[in-house]
């Protein structure tokens, strides 16, 4: 069974699927999305009653000459103080005909790089294209990861990067700085990263907020993906009362899972209506930013379109390379 089913490792899926084809990779997922034309059953995410980790597993198929994908992993935030990722999983990817196992590879590289590339589809499809100030609430994989696919969708001009240790935002914020060659600093309070931005990415998994809607400037666009369950609000309530828009990666997913937009709509501030899919942006079939001065929340709990879209770009590319 195993001699023709591709295995890539993380650094194989990290070469495989850079960040221009992670983004292209996510604008087709929510295009699909918005479209109506993928397959993609409801999701579990399970808390443990052992410790503070999440069981996840999703299903999903982009299209019909891409076969289904499923991920099955765990999310544990101790992890981030040891350094490591906080999620860990493995990816399947099966043929579009047959059904037969066709890849396998790890699903942390996949979900570190599709999480940022569609925050980079919700900025260059929600900001306003002068949006070149990003302010980084989070100095783990995901708060890198999250830059790097920024830059590729707007011209950062600064980035400010705020966590709670100070070794980890100033380790942060040099390796942008010599990756990127851009003016990366160190904050030293959330606040005083977020002030005047017009780009803000928290990637966090805190379960009190570390972003206050009084921060925020006029225009300011805003990308949380650390709110992927009802315990967790990485933004306070003032965040969505201000926003002209809240954007979800998909209302139903949203409603049921993103601890602010949870809290939002059990306190009579957002109906569930009232939150609008990147998918129907895209597509055109909503509005988020009517004007420049609009603030416009974007809260992703992740989607399983998201790896089917991703594995089967690296498995393209990979195939590609054995031509």
């Amino acid at each position: 069974m195993t001699d023709d089913v591709l295995f890539l490792s993380g650094q194989q899926v990290t070469r495989l699927l850079d960040v221009d084809t992670a983004i292209a990779s996510q604008r087709a997922a929510f295009t699909a999305l918005g479209s109506g034309t993928a397959d993609r059953p409801a999701k579990i995410m399970h808390p443990s009653r052992f410790d503070d980790s999440v069981v996840f597993a999703y299903v999903s198929r982009l299209s019909a000459d891409s076969g289904a994908v499923a991920k099955f992993g765990s999310v544990n935030p101790g992890n981030a103080a040891a350094g490591l990722p906080t999620v860990h999983a493995v990816v399947s990817v099966l043929d579009p005909v047959t059904g037969r196992l066709s890849a396998v590879m790890d699903g942390t590289a996949v979900t570190t790089l599709r999480t940022a590339a569609a925050s980079a589809v919700a900025v260059d499809a929600l900001a306003t294209p002068d949006s070149t100030d990003l302010a980084v609430l989070g100095s783990g994989v995901q708060a890198l990861a999250h830059v790097r696919a920024v830059a590729r969708v707007r011209d950062l001009k600064s980035v400010r990067l705020w966590s709670p240790a100070p070794e980890h935002r100033a380790r942060a914020a040099r390796t942008l700085a010599a990756e990127l060659d851009l003016a990366v600093e160190a904050a030293d309070s959330a606040e005083s990263a977020v002030t005047g931005a017009t780009l803000v990415a928290t990637c966090t998994l805190s379960a009190t907020p570390v972003l206050r809607g009084r921060w925020l400037a006029p225009g300011c666009t805003v990308v949380s993906v650390g709110s992927f369950e009802p315990t967790r609000r990485e933004v306070d309530p003032e965040v969505l009362r201000r926003s002209a828009a809240v954007v979800v990666d998909d209302p139903v997913a949203a409603a049921a899972h993103a601890g602010p937009v949870v809290d939002a709509l059990a306190a009579g501030v957002l109906a569930e209506s009232d939150l609008v899919g990147l998918g129907a942006v895209l597509t055109g079939r909503a509005t988020a930013r009517t004007g420049p001065g609009d603030i416009v929340h974007y809260n992703s709990v992740g989607l399983g379109i998201q790896d089917a879209a991703a594995a089967w770009a690296a498995v393209r590319a990979a195939q590609e390379e054995r031509r």
